[in-house]
């Protein structure tokens, strides 16, 4: 694996996850979550990475994290302290084991349960 690449778990709707590498730049991630990266910090030893505009864009349910849904593909990598702060790096294998296991079933969600899923938060000035 080179420094460009990091190992990621790769959750996908309808299949188990797997182990997969992906480039370790933006375009790279963007594309494995087919659009904008958003981090989801729901995981105490991981980060999620998933598609900002999923349930917009109509994409499938993916996963149910307690209440909510996550839409679109999605993958899980690890945290790395950089000298610009914290960055996005492979996820070790214990942990891409314990994910792989974690989301080895996919789940059935339907399209309005994704979108009884969607709310924004609005703040007023």
């Amino acid at each position: 694996m080179s420094d460009k690449t990091m190992k990621v778990v790769m959750v996908e709707s309808g299949k188990p996850a797997y182990i997969t590498e992906i480039g370790s730049d933006l375009a790279s991630m963007q594309k494995a979550v087919q659009g904008y990266i958003e981090p989801i910090y729901w995981l105490d030893d991981a980060i999620i990475v998933g598609n900002e505009e999923a349930k917009l864009m109509g994409m499938d349910g993916n996963r149910r994290f307690g209440s909510q849904i996550i839409a679109g593909p999605f993958f899980i990598c690890g945290e790395c302290e950089t000298e610009d702060g914290a960055d996005f790096c492979s996820l070790p294998d214990d942990l891409c084991d314990k994910y792989v296991q974690q989301f080895a079933v996919p789940e059935s969600i339907t399209q309005e349960e994704v979108e009884n899923d969607m709310f924004a938060i609005f703040i007023g000035m």
